[in-house]
């Protein structure tokens, strides 16, 4: 009992978190010079963007531990922060498009940033898909984890992609090449508190889903032993 009283009382804080931060962001935090009042989306946007990033970093380090001790709980918490990502990485994609609407006149364009992260989220998809689709075992652990460091692959291609190639997407403002920054203090301080919360609410989605199916498969087996 009081563990669910501790974890109804952490969801009830993420949820105060986000709400604080968003709206720090949404409605206190200046307004952008040149862009308005559509800039705004950038404090759901880039820490969801970086909160799949940071999903997909987890996911690589589950999957070398997997790789490395083939029994052992790390696929499940693999299967756990593909999921969160996934969600993140949608998330990414939809506000992307919500702001390329009135700033390029467009709901998508195949630009090279768009099209890397529409990639991981295929990729996600379709870990999720293979880890599903498998019989549970070794096999199973090993192949998904495979798919997991080339997931975790990807992250940097996007990062990198608007100074790798021209692309329509602003380059970095919050982290340049030299450690400046082009962003005003106030929206930088904002947008990192943003960041920081999604990251944390992410951490806590990913606990609470391996926990759920850590307890699934526990009852699987209960109730494959009691079968007779």
């Amino acid at each position: 009992m009081e563990s669910e009283k501790l974890h109804v009382g952490m969801s009830l804080l993420m949820i105060g978190l986000v709400a604080l931060t968003w709206t720090w962001g949404l409605k206190w935090a200046p307004t952008e010079l040149h862009m308005g009042e559509v800039y705004r989306i950038i404090y759901v946007h880039v820490p969801a963007a970086f909160t799949a990033f940071f999903s997909a970093f987890i996911l690589l380090i589950a999957s070398i531990v997997t790789l490395i001790k083939k029994e052992s709980s790390a696929g499940l918490w693999g299967r756990s922060v593909a999921e969160v990502g996934l969600i993140f990485t949608v998330l990414t994609l939809a506000t992307g498009s919500i702001w390329g609407r009135p700033t390029w006149g467009v709901w998508w364009e195949w630009d090279a940033r768009l099209t890397t992260t529409l990639i991981l989220a295929l990729l996600y998809c379709g870990y999720l898909i293979l880890y599903s689709s498998l019989a549970a075992g070794p096999q199973r652990n090993k192949i998904a984890a495979t798919l997991g460091i080339i997931i975790a692959a990807d992250v940097p291609i996007i990062y990198k992609s608007v100074t790798w190639w021209r692309t329509l997407h602003q380059p970095p403002t919050l982290i340049r090449p030299g450690g400046e920054s082009t962003i005003d203090p106030e929206m930088r301080i904002a947008l990192v508190s943003c960041m920081v919360v999604m990251i944390i609410v992410g951490a806590f989605l990913t606990y609470q889903r391996y926990r759920n199916l850590a307890l699934a498969e526990e009852l699987e087996k209960l109730s494959y032993e009691q079968t007779p």
